[in-house]
């Protein structure tokens, strides 16, 4: 027997939080895995530096990844998973292990403000249902990717 879920939220505001966390953690995953084989394939002058660089951030994603599914599963729903799943849930494509540095990171830099913009819609369905929980994870979301964003954006040369 399944014990009823009742945290003053209906199941139906339930669903539609937990659908945009589903984007966002599909955007989140996409991201990782790029700035992961980033991180394996980066190369030229500033090696070292931009090395480091996506290894703290894949690392940061990493950890918000398992975040963001507990929340669809504390919401009473099931989180995505598969490669498949997350491609229909994802604009974000792969990455090509043959750009340069510079390429690479304007792409990732793109990637995270997709991810941001994805958030904020999330945020958005979050207050409508009063769900501050899953409004302050997204939130805290917000802040990491807009801080990735700007450390490449910053990162980049200014030609």
């Amino acid at each position: 027997m399944t014990a009823t879920l009742d945290t003053g939220i209906t199941k139906d505001q339930r669903g539609r939080v937990a659908r945009e966390l589903s984007k966002v953690l599909a955007d989140s995953f996409a991201v990782y895995q790029k700035t992961h084989g980033y991180h394996w394939n980066v190369r030229g002058p500033e090696f070292f530096s931009y090395h480091k660089l996506l290894e703290q951030q894949y690392r940061e994603i990493w950890e918000a990844l398992d975040d963001l599914a507990e929340r669809i599963r504390a919401l009473g729903e099931f989180a995505p998973q598969g490669a498949s799943t997350f491609a229909n849930l994802t604009s974000i494509k792969d990455g090509d292990p043959e750009k340069d540095a510079q390429e690479m990171l304007k792409e990732l830099m793109r990637d995270h403000e997709t991810v941001i913009a994805t958030a904020r819609a999330a945020v958005e369905i979050g207050e409508a249902a009063d769900d501050g929980a899953s409004v302050d994870l997204l939130n805290a979301r917000l802040a990491a990717h807009e801080q990735h964003a700007w450390m490449l954006r910053s990162s980049l040369s200014s030609k």
